[in-house]
């Protein structure tokens, strides 16, 4: 019994302490757990912020030289600058103008406010340069920043996103419109910010419009500045987000419609970054602003009115089906340019940018537009009414015709033998491959890829360059097709028997006064044609002494008799000549660009490829266009009171 009691007590003094520790530990329960929680947090907190500052992007915007110029003006901006703002409007869903406050906060936006819209001071349909000078006073002692948030996604375990937000106050692109947020995104292979921290990325995305480009990282056309940080090249006035320096060309939704500049030369931004919390309850604490379910900008019909801001879009919530999905592998950098501006990609370009002005224009003043496109219409309607097209006799060559019956006469003779035209045509493939070589002597470089980058490097004059030597060899091309065309219908009107390689031969044989013709002609054309204010008078010069190549290989006539008829016959007619140059060398121009166009919305082609499309289809409609100046030349010649043996007497 005594030793029962001693035992006892002994195991009561041991398991006493324990005991008492276990309750003690017990009643604190909760708020130690709440304490371990909150240190875990904040440890997660200062990862995912370590990891964020450790991949911050860097900016590479195009350089604007003047206020108000090209380049790009716009930097992305401290979002806060614009909350309580009197220069801005919040604007109720009901009514497009109705004002609900001006300068509203970042408490009034949190509300969420679906249908509302901000409202920045200027018209987004006619910028100018109000959006410019508030960005401006925007950024005063702030500094560009960019919005970083570490997130995941439910059923896409181990993997990790890293996104940085960047909002412009315009984009001033083919859609323009107020407020523009962009963003990159990192992916990890992680669980978490401080996993991701001893990993490298695994691949990042670029947003673009309303799509996306990937690089694996370690890739080669990834640029990283410090190792770490991504080089980012925003495309003047859209934001668009490339990896490198080029113009590039899209035609789709995902890849925008219209060409991205983002090209040299460029300034350097490196973004402040702003950590955003991961939750929804943190980040609208931290900012919010994040909480507004409206749109950043001024209320328009589709693509002019402003975006929805960060936490509205797929990425946010799904980072990762968001670039599992949407993400593709390249973006299509623009070629320098086809033969001698038969580009379809160039005129893909400046079609689509013009367009856009017209729709623009047609949302601000439809009434004003549509009158304007009838009264084009009419017009048309009107000159094509005003003429003959029958009975548009090819034979004899000089006779009167009206313009109709030319452009008849012209497709008929053609159609009769479309080998042989088509074969005069090839002298523009030839000359291409001609230009291509004298580029590759001047600059030294065999591929389009090595140009571009001697353009990129040494500053625009080389793609001056370029673009002058293309036009020589586009005027030299054309007189050679002209001459040649000229001397064969010559011949079949004269009943004799031609071929291509006659053709060339006899043309070949008056190279002298052609040569002559072109070293007087194509300078001073180039010339007068470089300011706005001298190219009225090269079209007047080109106009009267184009139908010289017709005198040369036609009537024989030296170069200086040639010159000198070829004025006498457009005296009295000028205007008939021009309108009518202008017309045919229109369709010339304008046939094979228009062509590429088409494959370009209706095929998966390679731009290159559609560029050779077009410059073909443009050797085979140029024979046409050389036709039809012909039957002008004869039509003129029969019109004409001056006597052709006075001007070989001169002679």
């Amino acid at each position: 019994m005594h030793i029962s009691r001693t035992v006892g007590a002994a195991l009561v003094a041991v398991a006493l302490p324990a005991l008492l520790t276990s309750a003690s530990a017990l009643d604190a329960g909760p708020a130690h757990a709440t304490e371990s929680a909150s240190l875990a947090r904040a440890s997660d907190a200062g990862a995912e912020q370590q990891l964020a500052e450790r991949y911050s992007p860097v900016l590479r915007l195009r350089a604007q030289e003047e206020s108000c110029g090209t380049g790009e003006p716009y930097d992305p901006i401290d979002v806060d600058a614009l909350m309580g703002n009197d220069e801005v409007a919040l604007r109720g869903p009901w009514d497009p103008v109705n004002l609900v406050r001006v300068a509203p906060t970042a408490a009034d936006l949190s509300r969420g406010l679906p249908g509302y819209h901000l409202d920045f001071p200027g018209d987004a349909l006619d910028p100018g340069c109000v959006y410019e000078q508030f960005s401006d006073r925007l950024a005063g002692n702030t500094q560009p920043t960019a919005y970083a948030r570490v997130a995941t996604e439910s059923g896409h375990q181990g993997k990790l996103a890293v996104q940085y937000w960047f909002f412009y106050v315009y984009n001033d692109y083919n859609n323009k419109h107020e407020g523009d947020w962009e963003m990159i995104q990192l992916v990890f292979d992680a669980t978490d910010a401080a996993e991701a921290l001893a990993e490298s990325p695994v691949e990042v995305g670029y947003s673009q419009h309303e799509g996306a480009e990937r690089a694996v990282w370690g890739s080669e056309k990834l640029e990283l500045a410090d190792g770490t940080h991504p080089v980012v090249y925003p495309a003047e006035g859209s934001h668009a987000n490339f990896y490198s320096p080029a113009l590039y060309l899209g035609r789709s939704g995902q890849q925008g419609v219209g060409c991205d500049d983002a090209g040299e030369p460029h300034r350097t931004v490196r973004p402040q970054v702003a950590y955003v919390p991961r939750t929804r309850d943190a980040y609208v604490a931290e900012y919010p602003w994040l909480g507004f379910s409206g749109r950043w900008g001024e209320m328009h019909e589709a693509f002019y009115d402003g975006p929805t801001g960060p936490s509205a879009k797929q990425q946010w919530t799904h980072p990762i089906s968001w670039s599992q999905d949407s993400w593709r592998d390249s973006s299509f950098p623009v070629p320098l340019g086809g033969a001698f501006g038969t580009s379809a990609t160039d005129f893909f370009c400046a079609s689509v940018a013009a367009g856009s002005n017209v729709l623009r224009a047609l949302a601000r003043n439809p009434s004003v537009v549509l009158i304007g496109l009838s009264l084009v219409a009419l017009l048309v309607l009107w000159a094509a009414s005003r003429t003959r097209w029958v009975p548009a006799v090819p034979l004899p060559l000089v006779q009167q015709r009206a313009w109709g019956e030319i452009l008849v006469a012209a497709r008929r003779t053609y159609g009769s033998q479309p080998l042989l035209f088509a074969g005069l045509g090839v002298t523009y493939l030839v000359t291409a491959v001609l230009a291509t070589v004298a580029q590759a002597l001047l600059f030294g470089v065999t591929r389009l890829e090595d140009l571009r980058t001697v353009a990129g490097s040494t500053g625009g004059y080389v793609v001056g360059i370029v673009l002058v030597l293309g036009a020589v060899f586009s005027l030299l091309a054309f007189v050679v097709v002209l001459a040649a065309t000229a001397w064969t219908l010559h011949e079949i009107d004269e009943g004799r028997p031609v071929t291509v390689g006659s053709a060339f031969r006899t043309t070949l044989d008056r190279v002298r006064p052609l040569a002559m013709l072109t070293a007087i002609t194509v300078p001073l054309v180039l010339v007068l044609s470089s300011t706005i204010f001298t190219a009225p008078l090269a079209v007047v010069f080109l106009v009267r002494r184009l139908w010289a190549v017709h005198a040369v290989m036609v009537e024989d006539l030296p170069w200086l008799a040639a010159l000198r008829r070829s004025r006498a016959l457009v005296a009295g007619h000028w205007w008939r000549a021009a309108l009518f140059t202008a017309v045919v060398a229109g369709i010339g121009a304008l046939t094979g660009p228009l062509v590429g166009v088409g494959l370009l919305f209706v095929s998966s082609a390679s731009f290159s490829l559609v560029n050779a499309v077009a410059s073909l289809v443009y050797a085979v409609t140029i024979p046409y266009v050389a036709l039809a100046l012909t039957y002008l030349y004869a039509d003129l010649r029969a019109r004409s009171t001056a006597p052709e043996e006075a001007l070989v007497l001169e002679t």
